[in-house]
């Protein structure tokens, strides 16, 4: 004990540093008991069961009421809570960003000219473009180009909402579409025609090319 003690004193020479070294000493101890105590497993009592508990009568008959009850509700109109989808669907925010789409204009003219900005501006590269000149006197105002295939990987997108923020023209438009399904990859793939049979005509009462 005495070689202990001179050891200690050895250690830490002064008094404050001993009463540190021994509150240190004294935590660590508890920190271990409180570990101990921890992993000792804990018998918990069961309380014996009455008569009607043992029987389990009346937790079955209570579920059932319940389902019956829930059956009744839905069966006559009250509380209908399901929808039947894909019949019915819930209404999305304004706002909603779905699946992004090509629109038109009000005179059935494709608003898309083949710039690219959405195809460069695309974070995870879903989208694909090949534009294509306009023959002279086939265009439009001063349209000179137009997307000839255009196709969007609903695999890759990841509805960022960029490709609309970017486009000058107004063609492409994030709608509230979100319903994509398909029974191989290819078949999520839209190219131009189902990415405008999509979006439809988009009207904003903006005519960029009217008079030019």
């Amino acid at each position: 004990m005495v070689v202990i003690l001179n050891a200690v004193k050895d250690l830490f020479p002064s008094e404050e540093e001993r009463f540190f070294a021994s509150f240190r000493m004294t935590e660590c101890w508890r920190l271990i008991a409180a570990c101990i105590i921890d992993l000792m497993p804990i018998v918990v009592e069961r309380r014996e069961l009455n008569w009607k508990e043992k029987l389990y009568l009346p937790a079955f008959l209570g579920g059932f009421a319940i389902t019956l009850r829930h059956l009744l509700a839905t069966v006559f109109g009250r509380g209908k809570v399901t929808m039947q989808y894909p019949e019915e669907k819930w209404p999305m925010p304004p706002g909603y960003r779905g699946a992004p789409t090509l629109v038109r204009d009000e005179e059935g003219r494709e608003k898309c000219v083949g710039c690219q900005l959405c195809e460069f501006v695309c974070p995870p590269r879903a989208i694909t473009i090949k534009p294509g000149e306009l023959p002279a006197g086939e265009g439009h105002g001063n349209v000179e180009k137009f997307a000839k295939e255009f196709e969007i990987d609903m695999l890759r997108c990841i509805y960022c909402g960029l490709c609309e923020e970017v486009c000058p023209e107004q063609a492409i438009f994030l709608k509230q579409e979100y319903a994509l399904t398909g029974y191989t990859r290819g078949e999520l793939v839209n190219n131009k025609q189902k990415l405008l049979e999509l979006g439809g005509v988009m009207v904003d009462g903006i005519h960029k090319w009217k008079n030019k």
